[in-house]
């Protein structure tokens, strides 16, 4: 196996290992199938996520041509609209304006708030998994609970949401690496059905506001901080989207790492307190998001490598969480681990704005199973979504 392949099944069924041989060749290294420099060090990657000289967008400062770069294909306009309007991929001032706004729904004290409510909708869907004798922990509880929680901040009614998974991860396939023609066309048709959706439930709101972030977010009075609509329709799929998918993915990655690590799990299970650090470990061991983008809008020098302006340049999350300079015995999963600087929920101004309520969430299933379906094991080994950016399973089958 190359120290590189998120192609190769060998690869993406366990990267950690590649990662280790992709450390020892150095701090930067040029990847030609995706044109992209590859970041594989703990401090490389925590030091360039704050590095201002790097940017999610070059369009704020510069033209497709002037940053030698091609434009996206007019058919994918959709999907770029949507996307590039979200904060994720701003950068200041319109980053900070939006979110400014935004991070008042997930203040301290507003998640704490949800912390009941999480914990009662994670007990219910464990009690149904429980009644059935098992299921597939994925559809059962790791989907449903983040998504419910995030749709239900933004306002959208319960009856709406069946969808909303499905356009997900049709958006989401465009963060692959060299995604496919078919990918794309149905990250398109979720933008534009997406979109569609949340413009109608926009207008409803503007004629009766509710309690919810929508609301929130047309009745922001301050002139300097009003969104458009095709802000507040992008940062409702922004927050939808990364609200859920981590989580989601952190879920049965984790609980398939415990399954393979039936010490850990034992130990887990004979002490409860350990929640909040298995979380955190498990973020770590498998990480849910394994690469994040930037571009190079001003030279930058890795290790006395010159990587130019208009570069782009891939941040190894994985592999930094693996990295044995940071974490001792990194391969070795250990729930009491104390000294977790993961960096699964990035760092600098995109740190994940819904890390806190994540956490929640996970801490909320993980003490539920626990607690309700102390025996739930593993019925059936299972298949991993062939995706590397974001990693998950295709499903996890239990008995309970």
């Amino acid at each position: 196996m190359t120290a590189f392949d998120p192609w190769d099944p060998d690869f993406l069924a366990d990267p950690y290992p590649s990662y280790a041989e992709l450390r020892a060749r150095g701090r930067a290294q040029y990847f030609e199938p995706t044109n992209q420099w590859l970041v594989p060090h703990h401090a490389d990657v925590s030091a360039l996520l704050r590095d201002r000289r790097l940017g999610r967008t070059y369009q704020h400062r510069f033209t497709h041509e002037d940053f030698g770069r091609t434009a996206p294909p007019p058919e994918h306009e959709p999907f770029h609209t949507l996307n590039d309007h979200g904060m994720l991929d701003l950068e200041p001032p319109d980053h900070t304006r939006i979110r400014r706004l935004v991070s008042k729904a997930f203040t301290p004290r507003t998640v704490e708030r949800l912390k009941p409510y999480v914990a009662k909708l994670a007990g219910e869907l464990v009690d149904r998994l429980v009644e059935k004798g098992g299921g597939d922990l994925l559809t059962d509880v790791a989907e449903p609970l983040p998504v419910a929680v995030i749709a239900e901040m933004l306002g959208i009614p319960e009856a709406d949401r069946a969808p909303l998974r499905p356009w997900s991860a049709d958006i989401c396939g465009m963060y692959e690496l060299n995604p496919s023609g078919e990918t794309a066309a149905k990250a398109v048709r979720a933008s534009v059905e997406f979109s569609g959706y949340l413009r109608e439930l926009i207008a409803e709101r503007r004629a009766a506001p509710g309690d919810d972030l929508i609301s929130g977010l047309i009745e922001a009075h301050d002139e300097d901080d009003r969104l458009t609509e095709q802000e507040m329709i992008s940062t409702a799929v922004l927050l939808l989207n990364a609200g859920h998918e981590a989580t989601v993915n952190a879920t049965v990655n984790g609980w398939y790492a415990l399954f393979r690590n039936p010490a850990q799990l034992a130990a887990l299970r004979a002490d409860h307190s350990l929640v909040p650090t298995a979380v955190e470990e498990l973020m770590r061991y498998d990480t849910p998001l394994q690469l994040f983008e930037r571009w190079v809008l001003d030279e930058i020098e890795v290790d006395g490598t010159t990587i130019p302006r208009g570069a782009e340049i891939a941040l190894l999350f994985g592999s930094a969480n693996h990295d044995p300079a940071v974490f001792g015995s990194p391969g070795r999963l250990d729930l009491t681990r104390r000294d977790n600087p993961h960096i699964s929920f990035s760092a600098g101004i995109h740190y994940c704005i819904g890390a806190p309520l994540a956490r929640i969430e996970l801490a909320a299933s993980m003490t539920a199973l626990l607690e309700r379906a102390p025996a739930l094991s593993l019925a059936a080994e299972p298949e991993r979504k062939p995706n590397f950016v974001i990693r998950g399973l295709a499903g996890l089958a239990v008995t309970a």
